[in-house]
């Protein structure tokens, strides 16, 4: 629902204020729904340890690198002409305008990946990858990935297959670090990277 209003809003422009509202209140309404759901599931398993954001500043400091220099790889690639633009991007390119960048900088690079994250890691490890085991985690990550590039589904098998890798770079810090922070934060940081060097 919040990705189909981000496209019904990104396709209009000026940008009009009921579209505004009414993006404001469907993506209210889902992310609460998504965090009330996740911290309820989340007092019927059992407890792991979990790392901290900054508990391993190392590993921080490593994906947030990762993260950046494959954004600016992905990036000059598009403007070779190699990858295509994400569908977005070509929006922002025929309706250019400082608040249609500042909503893709909002709904793109901020709600949205936290929505997936919620979505592909969170309920998806809970609910069918529980077992601890590689094997299951293995599996898990891909589904993860594959789920991920179907979220934010493009017209290009190379754009897929790109949101793929990122959605297993995802899952696997969720899986080393125990906590949904972790690849919340490096999804937000790999959207606002896709929007800023658009």
């Amino acid at each position: 629902m919040a990705a189909g209003v981000v496209e019904l809003v990104s396709q209009k422009t000026p940008l009009r204020v009921w579209d505004l509202i009414l993006y404001a209140l469907v993506t209210t309404m889902v992310l609460l729904f998504y965090v009330y759901r996740f911290n309820r599931e989340q007092r019927f398993f059992e407890r792991v340890a979990t790392l901290p954001v900054l508990g391993d500043f190392g590993l921080t400091v490593g994906l947030t690198l990762a993260t950046i220099a494959s954004r600016i790889l992905v990036m000059y690639f598009q403007t070779l002409g190699k990858v295509p633009s994400y569908g977005f991007q070509a929006s922002f390119v025929k309706h250019e305008s400082t608040g249609l960048f500042w909503f893709l900088m909002l709904a793109e690079g901020i709600v949205l990946p936290i929505l997936q994250q919620y979505l592909t890691t969170g309920f998806l490890f809970n609910y069918l990858f529980r077992d601890n085991n590689r094997t299951v985690a293995l599996i898990g990550i891909v589904c993860s990935g594959i789920l991920f590039s179907l979220l934010n589904f493009q017209h290009s098998l190379i754009l897929l297959v790109i949101e793929a890798a990122y959605g297993m770079f995802f899952a696997w810090s969720y899986m080393y670090t125990q906590t949904l922070r972790m690849p919340i934060y490096l999804a937000i940081l790999s959207g606002v990277l896709i929007v800023v060097m658009m």
